[in-house]
């Protein structure tokens, strides 16, 4: 992290993820307890943030860049069952050793708190104790879409699906509201999507240029993604809901 980044962190009113993070409630005295307990932790991509079984004396937010979660069978086989985004939320107070190996995708910053004191305080703040609460049911509900999504959906709305999700958190993010062009940087390799969808890297390569031959995406290079019409998406990944944007 630069000086330039750690100086625009210092205040959380300033924080890019300050109305989505598991603070997002919290009066100024509350923040203020935050701030007692909180410290910053840079990841280079590639870097583990954590393997699993370790134990975790912190919790966390990730403040910027992209993280997977991943587990790894007794035979050495793995499979990435997650990912983290800004705003997401890592550890759970109550257990002290993470499921997962954390990776790196991008390089990370994350905002910080020592568990113990972590776990005290959401006795005792109604405000933190609920959002945490609500962001555990959120990923509850995005787990059971993906089931749905790697079990009944075919490869062309399974990329669509993951390019929906990316871009309805990004522009979420950045208070957009999804009445015009959503444009992103797309965090996942071709390769990591392939292990995340369950598809070869052959497959994933061809529906994304079939989706921008249809001119439902259009790319700069091969990470910039822009998408012209989200309606349009949506009709692609199957998706049937309302189209508003994941909170």
């Amino acid at each position: 992290m630069t000086a330039q980044d750690q100086k625009l962190l210092t205040d959380c009113s300033d924080c890019p993820i300050r109305h989505r993070a598991v603070c997002s409630r919290c009066e100024p005295n509350e923040l203020d307890l935050l701030e007692s307990m909180k410290y910053y932790r840079s990841f280079e991509a590639g870097q583990t943030v954590v393997w699993s079984g370790d134990r975790m004396d912190f919790v966390g937010s990730v403040v910027s860049g992209v993280a997977t979660l991943t587990q790894t069978m007794e035979d050495g086989r793995t499979q990435m069952v997650g990912l983290l985004l800004p705003s997401d939320f890592i550890g759970r107070p109550g257990r002290d050793s993470s499921p997962y190996d954390v990776v790196a995708v991008t390089d990370v910053v994350m905002c910080c708190f020592r568990r113990a004191p972590f776990e005290t305080l959401i006795t005792e703040t109604p405000h933190v104790a609920q959002r945490l609460l609500q962001m555990t049911l959120d990923d509850l509900d995005a787990a059971r879409e993906w089931m749905l999504v790697l079990g009944r959906k075919t490869a062309r709305e399974k990329i669509a699906s993951l390019l929906l999700i990316i871009a309805r958190r990004d522009s979420a993010l950045q208070g957009g509201t999804g009445l015009g062009p959503v444009s992103f940087d797309l965090p996942l390799t071709r390769e990591a999507m392939a292990d995340y969808l369950g598809l070869t890297l052959e497959t994933v390569s061809r529906q994304i240029s079939a989706l921008r031959k249809a001119g439902v995406i259009s790319l700069e290079g091969k990470r910039h993604v822009t998408i012209p019409d989200i309606a349009a998406l949506m009709e692609e990944a199957a998706d049937d809901a309302d189209g508003g944007f994941l909170v």
